[in-house]
């Protein structure tokens, strides 16, 4: 495994080659040199599984999954914007895991009182 020094020095050579406009972005403290950027850039799949069960069978709907997942978001949200450097990236991601356990849970909230 190469050590966090041998890292540092591929991603200064990376920024090198880069245009100018581009160095500061790929160089920032929450940008692509850093575990900031790729948590939340990973954490996408969960917005994908979200949207991906919109189209899901109301009935299998876990009322307790999406309603975490819609608070986790929240949460998440928030801190993304407190912490040090600003991380949008963070912020973005998270908005999306609210909005889509928040719409997948009112689905399911929905469908479960029709049934009583």
């Amino acid at each position: 495994m190469a050590s966090p020094s041998a890292y540092k020095r591929l991603m200064l050579k990376i920024a090198s080659v880069l245009p100018e406009k581009f160095r500061a972005a790929f160089l920032h403290p929450a940008g692509p040199t850093t575990i900031f950027f790729w948590a939340p850039t990973f954490k996408w799949g969960l917005v994908i599984a979200g949207i991906g069960d919109i189209n899901r069978s109301v009935d299998t709907i876990s009322l307790s999954q999406t309603a975490s997942l819609a608070v986790t978001g929240a949460i998440w949200s928030r801190y993304s914007m407190v912490i040090i450097p600003k991380n949008y990236n963070l912020l973005s991601v998270n908005l999306f895991v609210c909005a889509t356990g928040a719409y997948n849970f009112i689905r399911g909230l929905l469908y479960q009182m029709a049934q009583k």
